[in-house]
């Protein structure tokens, strides 16, 4: 009881007497799992109220707490009635009660794409830089779906010591003991959720999500890797010097938030530098801060210095669909490479259409097999529209046996996994499909000649079908195309902004490669073998799932060069670096062909070599983001038991409002709520990590449409290194309208050696996204 006055201990005496009689009569066995957020862990009356909580509501219960919070943040998870969770969420202290969610992954050569896309390139680091020779250690922690520890990815060949500051611990199981654990994987913890069969009490691997996203951000380079001969060549995470720290969070039924927060307050405790997290709510879900695990999570992790990378989502391209929004986190969107995995077919006559798909078919590459439109297989009971798609049980067995068939994708809701499944069911010899949202990205389809075309390439398939008497075709076994051109272009399953917390701040924050990314995958897996084949030890999958752990091995670059900076240092460096080109010179563009915005792509595709030197950064202090707690509507009471930070005068702006949160320090800048008839001013501060001491910026500016910006002033001027200037960005209308929809533009800070970018976008009450 350390710090509190002994009338504090009787008032908290009290207020266990009142619990235990309001929840007296309470049903014991539960209505399901709650979570209760109480705040800081720094707080000694915080750790005490949970401590009273704990000991008077479950001294008969024992069984029914599930996880108690203690070192990054305070609270538990236990089994309640939902009568016990209103009770406890009046009670001092509690800043908020709910039931336990679950939330799901994000997923559905990259490296070398992503140095030849770098538009900035700096030999040598820093002379400031006290690590610049890599001699900082870093450790990246993962919540995930757990890891395969035999893989050659995870090898610490040539490896130092594990670091001493280290206190993290390798978890045992039957089927995992701290033998699996090595110089790379350092760290493997494994949480037990209220719904989980004991098989999965372990940190091993069961899906391959886990064991993939660690590779892609830290695994050890292993050649000759590929998935049975597709996508070829060397396979190496980012940040191959990295040690790994796995926490165990989802199985196949999905991630508790629960688990979630535990390995959160493992991870804080444990001494990671970066966490990668490859999962998150659905974007209609709409969750608050303070009911959303990782942002809780989170928001304890960058107070102690943990940057926190996460998916931005796969519910793309809908506007207003990114997740993982809260300002502290850095949220990651995706985009392909430059590498295309090719299915084509052939036409009579050899007529060749380009496709998409992985499959390993053992068919003729001539076009021997008669080829027919699915509405022309439709069964006898069934609707033209489901046999145009193949949907199940659409087709007609007689008319299908031996043939092709080509199916579409004409009302949005469709697969071709599906329409492969039903083609086959019925004796077809191979399946074409339709689509121009999945075109670009390829999936996996076994041995069943399978592969995706857009409508523009169908256009000449049902001319083909139209004209001839007896159409037939092939399917071509897949082939990897390097230097595939336009690349990078953004997935259409990457979820887009604006952010349904606040449009001031910019969300994704960055994008980078999350298709048909090649890496490490469970051993055993014969869900994804071919007949007759071992299990691959490499998979090739899409998703933001994939591109977040591209960043975070960034990342751990980055504070691998410079250990002192801090999680929003970091993430300026990456942001202000990033590229909005592609490959042909041209702007990245989505999946449609359009020119991305930043609400597709956030500041632009991740650079891994300007981002280790960016010049300048933004650094978002802890007074932003309590900032940010009050203009979003928190009291300083809930504030100050939610921080660790809090100064002793600290006061929430008296003027506190949505709209202010354009005015945190960040990379980027968001202004929301403009009227039409006003000028916006927004301040930000930026600090000299260049390393030459003296430099000069001059600002360059991408005006938004309908816009005029103002910059203030034009020049920043600094006398040394770590000197913070600060600069004001006015924005005004052309012409005194209503804005109808969102419009975008960009600030440069350069030099002759640094370029510093930060997208801006301007929204009204009432505009649009598109």
């Amino acid at each position: 009881m350390k710090g509190l006055s002994f009338f504090s201990s009787m008032v908290l005496f009290l207020l266990c007497i009142s619990f235990m009689t309001e929840t007296e009569a309470g049903l014991r066995n539960g209505d399901g799992v709650y979570i209760v957020y109480m705040g800081s862990a720094s707080s000694a009356a915080n750790a005490y109220r949970a401590q009273i909580l704990i000991n008077t509501m479950f001294k008969r219960r024992a069984n029914d707490i599930v996880h108690t919070y203690k070192h990054g943040f305070t609270g538990f998870a236990a089994r309640l009635t939902a009568e016990e969770a209103k009770v406890i969420a009046k009670k001092p202290g509690v800043v908020s009660v709910f039931p336990d969610p679950n939330y799901q992954l994000h997923t559905t050569h990259s490296w070398d794409f992503l140095k030849y896309q770098t538009a900035v390139k700096i030999d040598s680091g820093p002379p400031s830089s006290p690590a610049s020779d890599g001699s900082y250690d870093t450790i990246i922690g993962l919540l995930d779906t757990g890891i395969w520890p035999e893989s050659e990815s995870f090898t610490d060949k040539d490896m130092g010591p594990v670091p001493s500051r280290w206190k993290g611990t390798c978890m045992e199981a039957k089927d995992f003991n701290s033998s699996n654990c090595n110089r790379k994987i350092i760290g493997a913890r494994f949480y037990k959720s209220p719904e989980d069969d004991s098989e999965y009490f372990t940190t091993r691997d069961v899906i391959g999500h886990g064991t993939h996203t660690s590779s892609t951000a830290a695994g050890s380079a292993v050649e000759n890797a590929s998935y049975y001969g597709v996508a070829s060549g060397t396979a190496k995470g980012g940040s191959p010097n990295a040690r790994i720290a796995m926490y165990k969070v989802c199985n196949p039924g999905g991630c508790a938030g629960s688990s979630i927060l535990a390995a959160f307050d493992d991870a804080i405790a444990d001494g990671v530098d970066v966490l990668s997290l490859s999962l998150g709510a659905p974007s209609y879900a709409r969750i608050e801060l303070n009911t959303d695990p990782i942002a809780i999570g989170a928001f304890h992790a960058v107070e102690q210095g943990i940057l926190v990378v996460c998916s931005a989502g796969n519910d793309g391209p809908s506007d207003g669909t990114v997740v993982n929004t809260a300002p502290w986190i850095m949220t990651v969107a995706a985009n392909t490479i430059d590498r295309d995995l090719e299915s084509d077919v052939v036409l009579g006559g050899n007529k060749v259409i380009k496709g998409e798909g992985i499959h390993f078919g053992n068919v003729s590459k001539s076009p021997v097999y008669p080829l027919i439109h699915g509405k022309s297989a439709k069964s006898a009971d069934a609707s033209e529209g489901s046999a145009r798609t193949c949907d199940y049980g659409s087709l007609d067995q007689e008319k299908v046996k031996g043939k092709i068939v080509l199916c579409e994708n004409f009302d949005g809701s469709s697969y071709a996994s599906s329409a492969r499944d039903e083609v086959k069911s019925k004796g077809g010899i191979g399946c074409i499909f339709v689509d121009d949202k999945t075109r670009a990205v390829a999936s996996g389809y076994g041995t069943f000649p399978t592969t995706v075309i857009d409508s523009k390439e169908a256009a000449e398939i049902f001319s083909y079908i139209n004209s001839t008497k007896d159409p037939v075709a092939t399917i071509l076994p897949t082939v990897t195309v390097e230097k595939f051109t336009p690349a990078p272009s953004v997935a259409y399953f990457s979820s887009r902004g604006p952010s349904s917390i606040t449009r001031s701040i910019l969300k994704p924050d960055i994008t980078a490669p999350g298709v048909a990314i090649l890496a490490a995958w469970t051993g055993k897996d014969t869900s994804i073998s071919l007949e007759g084949k071992p299990p691959s030890q490499f998979n090739v999958i899409s998703g933001t799932s994939m591109a977040a752990p591209h960043v975070t091995a960034v990342a751990s670059l980055i504070k691998s060069l410079h250990p002192t900076w801090g999680p929003s240092a970091i993430r300026s460096a990456i942001m202000t670096t990033a590229t909005q080109t592609n490959n042909d010179k041209g702007l990245i563009t989505t999946e449609t062909g359009a020119t991305a915005t930043p609400y597709d792509t956030g500041a632009g595709e991740l650079s891994t070599t300007a981002s280790m030197q960016p010049g300048l950064v933004y650094e978002t202090t802890a007074t932003d983001y309590l900032n940010f707690l009050c203009y979003y509507g928190y009291n300083i009471s809930t504030i100050k038991t939610i921080s660790k930070s809090v100064p002793a005068n600290f006061t929430c702006p008296a003027d506190s409002k949505l709209d202010l949160i354009s005015t945190m320090n960040y990379p980027s800048i968001g202004i929301s709520g403009y009227k039409g008839n006003e000028n916006k001013t927004v301040s930000r501060t930026v600090t000299n990590v260049g390393g030459d001491g003296v430099a000069v910026y001059t600002v360059s500016v991408e005006t938004p449409p309908g816009f005029s910006i103002q910059v203030t002033p034009e020049k920043l001027q600094f006398t040394k290194d770590g000197e913070k200037l600060t600069y004001q960005v006015t924005a005004s209308a052309a012409d005194a309208v209503s804005l109808k929809k969102d419009v975008f533009g960009a600030l440069t800070w350069s030099n002759a050696k640094y370029k510093v970018r930060s997208p801006i976008v301007i929204s009204s009450e009432t505009s649009t996204t598109n």
